[in-house]
Protein backbone atom coordinates (compact mmCIF):
# COMPACT_ATOMS: atom_id res chain seq x y z
CA UNK A 1 0.00 0.00 0.00
CA UNK A 2 1.58 3.32 -0.95
CA UNK A 3 2.15 6.09 1.87
CA UNK A 4 1.16 9.09 2.32
CA UNK A 5 2.99 11.90 1.00
CA UNK A 6 4.44 14.76 3.38
CA UNK A 7 7.26 17.14 3.11
CA UNK A 8 8.69 18.28 5.86
CA UNK A 9 10.03 21.55 6.20
CA UNK A 10 12.54 21.82 9.31
CA UNK A 11 15.87 24.27 10.38
CA UNK A 12 16.55 25.96 13.61
CA UNK A 13 14.71 28.83 14.78
CA UNK A 14 15.14 31.96 12.52
CA UNK A 15 15.67 30.28 9.55
CA UNK A 16 12.87 30.99 7.22
CA UNK A 17 10.69 27.87 7.42
CA UNK A 18 7.50 29.60 7.96
CA UNK A 19 7.96 31.77 4.71
CA UNK A 20 9.32 28.64 2.98
CA UNK A 21 6.14 26.58 4.36
CA UNK A 22 3.55 28.88 3.11
CA UNK A 23 5.51 29.33 -0.43
CA UNK A 24 5.59 25.31 -0.75
CA UNK A 25 1.77 25.55 0.24
CA UNK A 26 0.93 28.39 -2.14
CA UNK A 27 2.51 26.50 -4.84
CA UNK A 28 1.40 23.13 -4.46
CA UNK A 29 -1.79 23.73 -2.87
CA UNK A 30 -0.89 22.90 0.77
CA UNK A 31 -1.59 23.36 4.32
CA UNK A 32 0.70 23.21 7.31
CA UNK A 33 0.73 21.54 10.27
CA UNK A 34 2.98 23.20 12.71
CA UNK A 35 5.25 21.52 14.68
CA UNK A 36 6.25 24.05 17.49
CA UNK A 37 6.22 23.16 21.27
CA UNK A 38 5.74 27.01 22.37
CA UNK A 39 3.57 28.03 19.26
CA UNK A 40 0.43 25.51 20.47
CA UNK A 41 -0.35 27.45 23.51
CA UNK A 42 -2.57 30.82 23.40
CA UNK A 43 -1.52 34.24 24.10
CA UNK A 44 2.09 33.21 23.35
CA UNK A 45 2.04 35.02 19.83
CA UNK A 46 5.63 37.96 19.75
CA UNK A 47 6.92 35.74 22.09
CA UNK A 48 6.92 32.71 20.26
CA UNK A 49 7.67 33.93 16.47
CA UNK A 50 4.29 33.06 15.46
CA UNK A 51 3.33 32.82 12.25
CA UNK A 52 0.68 36.46 11.67
CA UNK A 53 -2.38 35.89 9.75
CA UNK A 54 -1.16 38.56 7.45
CA UNK A 55 2.08 36.02 6.75
CA UNK A 56 -0.50 32.90 6.10
CA UNK A 57 -1.48 34.59 3.31
CA UNK A 58 -5.07 32.78 3.59
CA UNK A 59 -2.08 28.90 3.49
CA UNK A 60 -4.34 27.13 7.35
CA UNK A 61 -2.39 26.80 9.37
CA UNK A 62 -2.81 23.44 12.07
CA UNK A 63 -1.56 22.72 15.58
CA UNK A 64 -1.20 27.01 16.18
CA UNK A 65 -3.22 28.49 19.87
CA UNK A 66 -4.83 24.63 20.28
CA UNK A 67 -4.79 24.80 24.07
CA UNK A 68 -4.34 26.96 27.08
CA UNK A 69 -1.12 28.31 28.18
CA UNK A 70 -2.44 27.03 32.05
CA UNK A 71 -2.26 23.47 30.93
CA UNK A 72 0.36 21.00 29.99
CA UNK A 73 0.81 19.98 26.51
CA UNK A 74 2.54 16.31 25.47
CA UNK A 75 3.87 15.27 22.60
CA UNK A 76 1.45 12.74 22.55
CA UNK A 77 -1.00 15.09 22.08
CA UNK A 78 0.62 16.87 19.25
CA UNK A 79 0.72 13.55 17.60
CA UNK A 80 -2.95 12.75 17.98
CA UNK A 81 -3.99 16.24 16.75
CA UNK A 82 -1.65 16.44 14.23
CA UNK A 83 -2.74 13.27 12.68
CA UNK A 84 -6.07 14.13 12.82
CA UNK A 85 -5.33 17.18 10.78
CA UNK A 86 -3.00 15.19 8.50
CA UNK A 87 -5.94 13.00 7.71
CA UNK A 88 -8.30 16.05 7.11
CA UNK A 89 -5.90 17.81 4.65
CA UNK A 90 -5.87 14.13 2.75
CA UNK A 91 -9.56 14.06 2.92
CA UNK A 92 -9.78 17.68 1.20
CA UNK A 93 -6.66 16.28 -1.56
CA UNK A 94 -4.06 18.41 -0.26
CA UNK A 95 -0.69 18.32 0.21
CA UNK A 96 0.35 18.28 3.81
CA UNK A 97 3.32 20.32 5.04
CA UNK A 98 4.72 19.96 8.19
CA UNK A 99 6.72 23.23 9.34
CA UNK A 100 8.47 23.16 12.76
CA UNK A 101 11.83 23.21 14.45
CA UNK A 102 10.79 21.28 17.47
CA UNK A 103 12.39 17.86 16.18
CA UNK A 104 10.95 15.48 19.05
CA UNK A 105 7.25 16.64 17.90
CA UNK A 106 8.33 16.09 13.95
CA UNK A 107 10.29 13.14 14.24
CA UNK A 108 7.35 11.36 16.27
CA UNK A 109 4.51 12.69 13.76
CA UNK A 110 6.39 11.39 10.57
CA UNK A 111 7.42 8.32 12.08
CA UNK A 112 11.19 8.75 12.71
CA UNK A 113 10.44 7.58 16.38
CA UNK A 114 8.46 5.99 18.39
CA UNK A 115 7.62 7.28 22.52
CA UNK A 116 7.76 4.88 24.77
CA UNK A 117 4.48 4.39 26.83
CA UNK A 118 6.12 5.42 30.36
CA UNK A 119 3.26 5.87 32.86
CA UNK A 120 4.08 8.98 35.33
CA UNK A 121 5.94 7.87 38.37
CA UNK A 122 4.45 10.95 40.82
CA UNK A 123 7.08 9.55 43.87
CA UNK A 124 9.92 10.24 41.64
CA UNK A 125 8.47 13.46 40.19
CA UNK A 126 7.85 14.71 43.58
CA UNK A 127 11.82 14.29 44.44
CA UNK A 128 13.10 15.86 41.22
CA UNK A 129 10.99 18.74 41.84
CA UNK A 130 12.71 19.59 44.63
CA UNK A 131 15.67 19.94 42.53
CA UNK A 132 17.44 22.91 40.68
CA UNK A 133 17.07 22.66 36.63
CA UNK A 134 20.80 22.78 36.94
CA UNK A 135 20.84 19.38 39.28
CA UNK A 136 18.32 17.99 36.74
CA UNK A 137 20.08 18.09 33.56
CA UNK A 138 23.55 16.86 34.94
CA UNK A 139 21.62 13.67 36.17
CA UNK A 140 19.63 13.66 32.70
CA UNK A 141 23.57 13.63 31.25
CA UNK A 142 24.88 10.62 33.22
CA UNK A 143 21.34 8.58 32.48
CA UNK A 144 20.62 9.30 28.59
CA UNK A 145 23.57 11.81 27.05
CA UNK A 146 21.50 11.90 23.87
CA UNK A 147 18.68 13.25 24.66
CA UNK A 148 20.68 15.63 27.21
CA UNK A 149 22.55 16.93 24.08
CA UNK A 150 18.76 18.28 22.95
CA UNK A 151 16.81 19.18 25.30
CA UNK A 152 16.38 22.97 26.75
CA UNK A 153 18.75 22.70 30.30
CA UNK A 154 16.41 25.28 31.78
CA UNK A 155 12.94 23.52 31.05
CA UNK A 156 12.11 22.02 34.43
CA UNK A 157 9.44 20.06 33.45
CA UNK A 158 10.90 18.23 30.25
CA UNK A 159 13.90 17.84 32.43
CA UNK A 160 11.77 15.31 34.96
CA UNK A 161 9.99 13.81 31.71
CA UNK A 162 13.33 12.69 30.25
CA UNK A 163 14.73 11.34 33.29
CA UNK A 164 11.46 9.74 34.64
CA UNK A 165 11.53 7.76 30.86
CA UNK A 166 15.35 7.16 31.00
CA UNK A 167 15.00 5.60 34.31
CA UNK A 168 11.95 3.38 33.25
CA UNK A 169 13.68 1.95 29.87
CA UNK A 170 17.26 2.99 29.71
CA UNK A 171 16.75 5.82 27.08
CA UNK A 172 14.09 8.37 25.25
CA UNK A 173 12.85 7.90 22.44
CA UNK A 174 12.94 5.07 20.87
CA UNK A 175 14.09 4.94 17.07
CA UNK A 176 11.02 3.76 14.75
CA UNK A 177 11.80 0.95 12.04
CA UNK A 178 8.97 1.55 10.11
CA UNK A 179 8.16 4.75 8.85
CA UNK A 180 4.65 5.49 8.00
CA UNK A 181 4.50 8.70 5.57
CA UNK A 182 6.48 8.89 2.47
CA UNK A 183 8.28 12.14 3.42
CA UNK A 184 10.03 14.41 1.51
CA UNK A 185 12.61 16.49 4.14
CA UNK A 186 13.81 19.53 3.70
CA UNK A 187 16.13 21.86 5.81
CA UNK A 188 17.08 25.07 6.33
CA UNK A 189 20.09 26.71 7.82
CA UNK A 190 21.28 29.77 6.53
CA UNK A 191 24.60 31.49 6.74
CA UNK A 192 23.21 34.33 8.51
CA UNK A 193 21.28 32.55 10.92
CA UNK A 194 22.91 34.76 13.81
CA UNK A 195 22.64 37.91 12.32
CA UNK A 196 18.73 36.62 11.86
CA UNK A 197 17.80 35.69 15.22
CA UNK A 198 19.37 39.14 16.13
CA UNK A 199 16.83 40.72 13.93
CA UNK A 200 13.96 39.12 14.56
CA UNK A 201 14.62 39.40 18.76
CA UNK A 202 14.59 43.57 18.17
CA UNK A 203 11.23 42.82 15.78
CA UNK A 204 9.72 40.92 18.65
CA UNK A 205 10.53 43.76 20.97
CA UNK A 206 8.92 46.46 18.73
CA UNK A 207 5.70 44.54 18.03
CA UNK A 208 4.99 44.49 22.07
CA UNK A 209 7.12 41.09 23.55
CA UNK A 210 6.97 42.70 26.77
CA UNK A 211 3.87 43.78 26.67
CA UNK A 212 2.25 40.35 25.80
CA UNK A 213 4.08 38.68 28.52
CA UNK A 214 2.53 41.34 31.10
CA UNK A 215 -0.97 40.60 29.73
CA UNK A 216 -0.94 36.60 30.06
CA UNK A 217 0.35 37.24 34.08
CA UNK A 218 -2.78 39.65 34.43
CA UNK A 219 -4.92 36.96 32.70
CA UNK A 220 -4.20 34.69 35.32
CA UNK A 221 -1.01 32.74 34.42
CA UNK A 222 1.52 32.49 36.93
CA UNK A 223 4.96 33.77 36.88
CA UNK A 224 6.28 30.02 37.48
CA UNK A 225 4.08 28.49 34.94
CA UNK A 226 5.36 31.20 32.53
CA UNK A 227 9.06 30.76 32.91
CA UNK A 228 8.36 26.81 32.35
CA UNK A 229 7.27 27.78 28.86
CA UNK A 230 10.51 28.38 27.29
CA UNK A 231 13.48 30.74 28.14
CA UNK A 232 11.85 33.42 25.94
CA UNK A 233 8.92 33.68 28.48
CA UNK A 234 11.48 33.20 31.87
CA UNK A 235 13.60 35.62 30.66
CA UNK A 236 10.47 38.24 30.47
CA UNK A 237 9.72 37.00 33.52
CA UNK A 238 12.94 37.98 35.05
CA UNK A 239 12.99 41.67 32.82
CA UNK A 240 9.04 42.29 34.23
CA UNK A 241 9.89 41.80 37.53
CA UNK A 242 13.25 43.92 37.34
CA UNK A 243 15.66 41.68 38.54
CA UNK A 244 17.31 41.64 34.93
CA UNK A 245 18.05 44.94 33.15
CA UNK A 246 16.10 45.55 29.21
CA UNK A 247 20.22 45.43 27.88
CA UNK A 248 20.74 41.68 30.16
CA UNK A 249 17.20 40.54 28.84
CA UNK A 250 18.89 41.09 24.72
CA UNK A 251 21.79 39.44 25.87
CA UNK A 252 20.46 36.64 27.62
CA UNK A 253 17.91 36.14 25.00
CA UNK A 254 20.70 36.31 22.16
CA UNK A 255 22.75 33.95 23.79
CA UNK A 256 19.96 31.80 24.92
CA UNK A 257 18.01 31.68 21.18
CA UNK A 258 21.35 30.68 19.61
CA UNK A 259 22.48 27.63 22.15
CA UNK A 260 18.59 26.56 21.07
CA UNK A 261 19.34 26.52 17.56
CA UNK A 262 22.45 24.71 18.45
CA UNK A 263 20.60 22.13 20.20
CA UNK A 264 17.91 22.22 17.13
CA UNK A 265 20.69 21.33 14.31
CA UNK A 266 22.29 18.29 16.62
CA UNK A 267 18.83 16.98 16.58
CA UNK A 268 18.45 17.27 12.44
CA UNK A 269 21.57 16.45 11.69
CA UNK A 270 20.94 13.10 12.63
CA UNK A 271 18.23 12.58 9.92
CA UNK A 272 20.79 12.20 6.98
CA UNK A 273 17.20 12.36 4.72
CA UNK A 274 17.36 15.45 4.92
CA UNK A 275 17.64 17.93 2.02
CA UNK A 276 19.27 21.15 2.91
CA UNK A 277 18.29 23.68 0.74
CA UNK A 278 19.74 26.88 -0.25
CA UNK A 279 16.23 29.04 -1.02
CA UNK A 280 12.83 28.74 -2.38
CA UNK A 281 13.42 27.85 -6.07
CA UNK A 282 15.47 24.38 -4.93
CA UNK A 283 12.86 23.21 -2.22
CA UNK A 284 10.10 23.82 -5.08
CA UNK A 285 11.29 21.92 -7.53
CA UNK A 286 12.39 19.08 -5.02
CA UNK A 287 8.79 19.07 -3.64
CA UNK A 288 7.25 19.19 -7.08
CA UNK A 289 9.42 15.32 -8.22
CA UNK A 290 8.71 14.38 -4.82
CA UNK A 291 5.00 14.34 -5.34
CA UNK A 292 5.70 13.46 -8.96
CA UNK A 293 7.11 10.01 -8.59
Amino acid sequence: MEKPKVIAVVGPTASGKSSLGIYLAQKLGGEIISADSRQVYRGLDIGTGKVTKKEMAGIPHHLLSVVSPKKQFTVGDFVRLAERAHSNILQNDRTTIVVGGTGLYVDMLLGRMSYPNVPPNNKLREQLERRTTKQLFAQLKKLDQRRAANIEPNHKRRLIRAIEIAKAIGKSPLPQSEQKYDVLWLGLNPKKLKKNIRMRLFARIRAGMIAEAKRLHKAGLSYKRMSELGFEQRLAVLLIQNKISKKEFVELFLREEWQYAKRQMRWFKRNKDIRWVSGKAEALQLSKKFLSR
